[in-house]
């Protein structure tokens, strides 16, 4: 793709601002109060695309609250990555059926990967005619245009085209508060796994100008965000669209130079891409936390081939003890998912013993699922549901050891934490994060929140640390 076709107008955005303006209008000459709700399922770039609706919401003259029933306007926000996180849409949109008697003007909207999905909109089209709008990420930036079509046409909009996607600079956005933040370097993937829908609903990878994220996270330092995370399908393939030989690395350097206390944190990142140069300035910059999160999904070469991951177990290995040589303090995470189509238990437990030869501190682990429209889901796959269970269980045995007794390790340690939250302990009231990303069950004064301060170890378990601020 040509990089003009990327980027979307100013006149485009401006004329979405004019839009906002219509829709404000609308409900001022109505002597009217809407409210919203934006409902998000899924990943963290879900998470900042929702902050960009609620942007955008505001905008057009909409107050936000969490309650459907409350709401003039609801806006599922979906991910398409398992199952299960489909069927807890439709059962929500089945429940609004009943908001919608009880209040014939409200609009419900749903967007997110799901709603690229040609079955999903299909679906959504002839049984949940409640639906008023729907449309996929892709047209996320031209929502108050289709808002607005819903309005004034009083008709159902579809806006779910399959293209390769955009980037729009500029979008309102409204950040939760505390001391945390999401920010988007790229959108989309190229890559492609076997078992993954993304790339066919968020389009192809498409990286953001660096001036503009670098300017986006020197705001949010400024505004007293303190721990700030990069997002991508695969931020280590930032920049290739750029033509600037200018990579992930590059960027981590650059932010690194922007002054203040904070913490900048990236995900997800793909092994085929991951470098040297990349752990060389994990380690050398200052603000970037010593944390990485690597998916293996598999410790099987054959597995890792059907997956379509273009990496190998010893490659894999191998990236893993240089980014430990050069990083010895590195809390490192992954995914994992077991029971992929053909996949045998000696595969499932080449997995486990990838998992007891890393050490990793925490897993996210999946038993597989199968998502319409990718290459795995037309595989052959003659394990029960049984015998994966019984492989998966086996993982999280190993990996909840790990844990345990990599979290014993730290008891007696002072570690420098960030407070971000309140827990529901009341006798470690507040919640901190380690520079590793562990988390912290924590004593210590309520002003604390939102600060940088030292810790004393002083237990843990399987999930978490507890202490007391020094």
């Amino acid at each position: 793709m040509e990089r003009k076709e990327v980027l979307v107008s100013q006149a485009e955005l401006d004329r979405q601002r004019d839009y906002e303006e219509k829709i404000r209008r609308m409900f001022e000459s109505r002597q009217a109060h809407p409210t919203a709700c934006v409902d998000t399922f899924g990943c963290q770039q879900n998470v900042a695309d929702g902050q960009k609706l609620m942007g955008m919401l505001l905008q057009c003259g909409f107050t936000l609250t969490d309650e459907p029933k409350e709401a003039d306007l609801v806006i599922l926000n979906t991910c398409a990555i398992r199952e299960h996180a489909e069927q807890r849409v439709f059962g929500n949109l089945g429940i609004l059926t009943h908001s919608k008697k009880e209040n014939p003007e409200q609009v419900i909207a749903l967007c997110g990967c799901m709603a690229q999905e040609e079955r999903v909109s299909k679906r959504i089209k002839e049984s949940y005619r409640h639906v008023d709008l729907v449309f996929g990420p892709h047209a996320l930036w031209r929502f108050p245009e289709l808002l607005w079509q819903v309005y004034e046409t009083r008709k159902r909009v579809f806006a779910v085209d399959d293209e390769h996607g955009s980037i729009a600079e500029g979008i309102p956005v409204v950040r939760e508060k505390g001391v945390k933040a999401w920010v988007s370097i790229m959108y989309g993937c190229n890559n492609f796994c076997s078992y993954c829908i993304v790339p066919y609903v968020r389009g192809r990878e498409r990286s953001r100008d660096p001036q503009c994220v670098l300017e986006e996270v020197r705001d949010l330092v400024e505004h007293g965000y303190k721990d700030i995370t990069l997002l991508g399908q695969n931020v280590n393939s930032y920049g290739n669209d750029l033509d600037l030989n200018y990579d992930f690395a590059d960027l981590l350097s650059d932010i690194d130079k922007i002054p203040g206390e904070y913490r900048i944190r990236f995900m997800s990142s793909h092994p085929k891409d991951a470098t040297r140069k990349l752990f060389d300035t994990m380690a050398r910059c200052t603000h970037v936390a010593k944390q990485l999160h690597l998916p293996v999904q598999s410790g099987n070469d054959r597995v890792l081939h059907e997956m379509n991951r273009r990496y190998t177990r010893a490659q894999y290995l191998e990236l893993v003890r240089y980014a430990k040589s050069v990083m010895p303090e590195l809390v490192l995470t992954s995914d994992i998912i077991i029971g992929f189509p053909g996949e045998t238990e000696a595969e499932a437990m080449d997995t486990v013993s990838l998992v007891e030869e890393v050490g990793f501190d925490a897993l996210f682990t999946f038993l597989y699922s199968p998502r319409p429209g990718t290459k795995a889901a037309e595989m052959p796959d003659p394990a029960t549901k049984a015998e994966k269970q019984k492989w998966f269980d086996k993982l999280l045995e190993v990996q909840n050891a790990a844990s345990a007794r990599l979290h014993a390790a730290y008891v007696g340690k002072t570690e420098r934490v960030l407070v971000d939250g309140e827990s529901d302990d009341p006798a470690f009231p507040l919640t901190a994060r380690t520079d590793g990303n562990r988390l912290v069950r924590l004593k210590g004064d309520p002003s604390l929140m939102g600060q940088f301060t030292d810790v004393k170890i002083t237990g843990s378990n399987t999930w978490a640390l507890y202490g007391e601020a020094l």
